[in-house]
């Protein structure tokens, strides 16, 4: 019997994304704007978990600087950052609600000064971190839990 891996490179320098929500990864691509980059990625989704049954895996090979860990701790808190240098996991980062998301979400109410001013800021704060919950901080709108499509 022949058992199938699925081998992905070493990457030397980036961040290797574990323990992401299955299926979350197409997302994470977007909101981290990788289309944009010429960078190499390399997405592997349902992969098998002992801890969550199945997750995806994200290989991000740039600069690490790059990394805006708000909009990650946003999308999913629970996602592991190792961030490689010289092909070797130097750091794991824990991630955690941010306090405020710019331009992550937009407002629903159509009455929110954003919906008038183009220009202005999309700003959400932490309102209840038990909860998980933002609000508008203009106009104290709560955000309905779902990612825009960008």
């Amino acid at each position: 019997m022949i058992k199938n891996t699925l081998n992905v490179g070493q990457i030397s320098e980036g961040f290797v994304l574990d323990h992401i929500q299955a299926g979350r990864s197409m997302d994470i691509y977007k909101y981290l704007h990788l289309d944009k980059l010429d960078c190499c990625v390399a997405i592997i989704k349902n992969a098998k978990s002992n801890k969550m049954g199945k997750k995806d895996i994200m290989k991000i090979e740039c600069p690490i600087d790059f990394m805006d860990l708000d909009i990650l701790g946003f999308i999913d808190h629970n996602i592991t950052v190792n961030i490689v240098k010289d092909e070797k996991v130097v750091d794991k980062k824990c991630l955690h609600l941010p306090k405020e998301v710019r331009n992550v979400i937009k407002c629903k109410n159509p009455r929110c000064i954003t919906s008038i001013e183009q220009e202005l800021d999309h700003v959400f704060v932490l309102t209840d971190p038990e909860k998980q919950v933002y609000r508008c901080k203009y106009c104290e709108e709560k955000y309905d839990g779902r990612l825009a499509k960008h």
